[in-house]
């Protein structure tokens, strides 16, 4: 019955995004965007999530888009986006070495976590993945909040200005589906001065967290509309 629904689930999706995409051709959603780079730290925290990046210390570059979902007018709340590319040099040259993380703007507590929440701010908008990884002790969501600076607005033209060339930066958290959120990293992202970068796209289920599983029913939701949104204009 869950494989049915999540199926079902994932097919609605790929109508959506399929009637999007006529109007929207390069990007359904998250049509606008901005570039960012920087690190990612996870501390030595002594900690276990059952995921072998999350819970061992590292350092590494990071590569992120931060973005409007729905693409709503300045002024106007909208689901606030970061994608997270998160760069594993040390294992190149395996097949994969750097994984997608997807967050969206959503509630923090249970069941809030689970829903996506339009916001004014950036700044104040909790981001979570809403799916879970699968880790050696059972499911495992990843959140991030703004550490520095405040104030920062969700329309991306006013976030440029806001932010300037400061760093923005981001405390890492994990937590299992109803569990408290655990402080595990640091995200310290600047503006890209080229801007926007059109060609930069991310996904998750082809690039998934390193260490970590997915669950069959998670991939069965995604999977559809990501096969679309991978298709160029003008492909078959």
């Amino acid at each position: 019955m869950a494989g049915l629904a999540s199926t079902t689930i994932g097919k609605g999706f790929e109508v959506l995004f399929r009637g999007i995409k006529h109007v929207r051709r390069h990007r359904p959603i998250h049509a606008r965007g901005l570039r960012l780079d920087g690190d990612v730290v996870v501390h030595d925290h002594g900690l276990r999530s059952g995921i072998p990046w999350i819970d061992q210390p590292s350092t590494g570059p990071a590569t992120a888009r931060l973005s409007r979902s729905v693409g709503t007018p300045d002024g106007l709340p909208d689901i606030v986006s970061l994608a997270v590319r998160i760069h594993h040099p040390e294992t190149a040259p395996a097949p994969s070495t750097f994984s997608d993380v997807l967050l969206s703007s959503t509630g923090w507590s249970f069941p809030a976590r689970f829903a996506l929440v339009p916001r004014l701010r950036t700044s104040r908008a909790p981001l979570t993945t809403m799916m879970p990884y699968r880790g050696e002790d059972g499911p495992v969501l990843l959140g991030a909040r703004t550490l520095t600076p405040s104030g920062l607005p969700s329309s991306l033209r006013a976030f440029q200005r806001a932010l300037g060339t400061a760093p923005w930066q981001l405390g890492l958290y994990f937590a299992t589906p109803r569990g408290p959120w655990q402080h595990f990293g640091t995200l310290t992202l600047r503006l890209d001065r080229q801007g926007e970068e059109k060609d930069l796209r991310f996904d998750a289920v082809l690039h998934p967290l390193a260490g970590a599983g997915t669950y069959d029913w998670a991939r069965r939701v995604r999977e559809p509309s990501y096969a679309l949104s991978r298709r160029r204009p003008g492909d078959a």
